[in-house]
């Protein structure tokens, strides 16, 4: 009997997945430009989150998604990709689609060779490109660069969903300081980005993120503050891990499987920091604000378009290490001036919401989608 029953959960698993390849073969017949592909990059972290939430923009707009392995049959549709670097792949100009994409980050002639690629394919082909976001007005100025049409390209800031956090609380912190045995005491500076090569340990630093320029800042935190702490999340961290080590600070690494769950962490931190030299968010900008968490960052990203120093954030220049700790000593020994700054904060969080957003997405699908 249960060779039977696996037999038939093997047939029914095998007819599911026949009438998906019949459903997208004749999604190639569609009327043209009727429905939307949109495809993440598959990791389960940021930019694919990203793509469910311009998923859930799309529905509210009245035009039809599909599965993103639609994408491999479409004809004269249209299909946005997640990410920039799926420029390089030739076969995403074959099938006459509208081509539309999010290119957030990778300054070309910034000694990273992918980047310089990526660019290159840009200028190659950007008269078979149909729509691009940028989250910032820097990235819009290189894009625009290509030689490609100024009414492609479309600045959009990679946009908040106020319902995964909550403004900061002393209890909410003291409690998820329980909940993560951290010290009630310690001094909790937040990072949840990326920053190492690849998807595995990150042991290798991802250097336009400036893992190693936040070590130097918490190295001359260190000296300031006995009881520092460094709450980590993301993939990759390995980098940032040994050094923290070898500085003798105190850390906890929380890797989530799920994106929504980081609204959580920001309730334990005292602070967030920036210290990246490129950036296409980073997110932690609006999800820090909105969580009332005071943010000192690097002059990178959408942070140089959404933060004005000294009202909803504080900002330094790249690579400035003691302007960095500076900001993080006021923050700590000015408590009395940092609320109205986290009000703006939150303010500025969320004009920038997805839902705020729809507009901006409206003008982003005219001509590129037929609803």
């Amino acid at each position: 009997m249960k060779f039977a029953a696996d037999i038939n959960d093997r047939l029914a698993i095998k007819t599911k997945q026949l009438l998906q390849f019949v459903r997208n073969k004749r999604a190639a017949n569609w009327q043209p430009f009727t429905h939307l592909c949109l495809v993440d990059e598959s990791s389960g972290w940021s930019l694919d989150w990203d793509i469910y939430e311009l998923k859930s923009i799309a529905h509210r707009l009245g035009i039809r998604t599909v599965n993103r392995k639609w994408a491999a049959y479409a004809q004269k549709q249209a299909v946005f990709y997640a990410s920039q670097f799926v420029l390089c792949n030739l076969e995403i100009y074959q099938n006459q689609n509208h081509i539309g994409l999010a290119y957030y980050h990778g300054k070309p002639g910034s000694g990273e060779q992918p980047f310089d690629d990526v660019f290159g394919a840009l200028k190659d082909h950007h008269e078979q490109i149909s729509r691009i976001q940028v989250s910032h007005i820097e990235m819009k100025e290189i894009i625009l660069s290509s030689g490609i049409d100024p009414a492609k390209v479309f600045l959009i800031p990679i946009g908040i969903n106020p319902a995964f956090f909550q403004m900061q609380t002393q209890l909410s912190k003291m409690s998820m300081r329980k909940r993560l045995g951290i010290p009630q005491s310690a001094v909790v500076v937040g990072s949840f980005q990326k920053d190492g090569v690849g998807w595995g340990e990150g042991n290798e630093p991802k250097l336009i993120k400036g893992p190693d320029v936040f070590l130097q800042t918490i190295a001359r935190l260190k000296t300031q503050i006995p009881e520092l702490f460094i709450l980590l999340s993301g993939p990759a961290r390995g980098y940032i891990k040994q050094g923290l080590h070898k500085l003798n600070v105190p850390y906890r690494h929380i890797y989530l499987k799920s994106y929504p769950e980081i609204g959580k962490l920001y309730q334990a931190l005292d602070l967030y920091l920036v210290t990246s030299r490129q950036e296409g968010g980073p997110k932690a900008v609006l999800e820090s604000m909105i969580s009332g968490v005071p943010l000192v960052t690097t002059r990178v990203g959408q942070a140089m378009d959404l933060v004005r120093h000294g009202y909803n954030g504080w900002m330094v220049d790249v690579e400035d290490v003691e302007g960095l700790a500076h900001y993080t000593r006021h923050v700590l020994d000015h408590p009395a001036t940092v609320q109205a700054v986290l009000d703006a904060g939150q303010q500025t969080a969320f004009v920038n919401s997805y839902s705020a957003q729809l507009p901006l997405w409206r003008d982003f699908m005219k001509g590129f989608v037929i609803s």
